[in-house]
């Protein structure tokens, strides 16, 4: 099993950046595959980016395609989520999740508690 914590989230205006973090302590950290969603008010939680167990391969929802990047560092036991061009849209709580299993990408097993993400027009 592993804990999951994001940070980085807060209030940013519209075409700013921010960077999300998650940590997940532990000694098996790259053994799990990470992804990224989120939920916005009155909308169902929705997929936004994965990457493998190295980073090497990622996938992204097309709606944050080309302004968000998913990135990890098996060595901080740290998965990123960099959002570029953020648009009021992008308002959220973000949360971080891993599987160690095979599955659909959007299918994962531990969730963080979330971060809000708030873009302001």
């Amino acid at each position: 099993q592993v804990q999951l914590v994001e940070s980085g989230g807060g209030l940013v205006q519209a075409g700013g950046s921010l960077r999300l973090s998650c940590a997940a302590p532990g000694r098996t950290f790259s053994r799990y595959i990470m992804g990224w969603f989120r939920q916005a008010p009155g909308k169902e939680r929705e997929f936004v980016a994965t990457c493998t167990r190295s980073g090497g391969i990622t996938y992204y929802a097309d709606s944050v395609k080309g302004r968000f990047t998913i990135s990890r560092d098996n060595a901080k036991n740290t998965v990123n989520l960099q959002m570029n061009s953020l648009t009021p849209e992008d308002t959220a709580v973000y949360y971080c999740a891993a599987r160690e299993r095979i599955a659909s990408i959007y299918e994962y097993d531990y969730w963080g508690p979330g971060t809000q993400v708030t873009v302001s027009s």
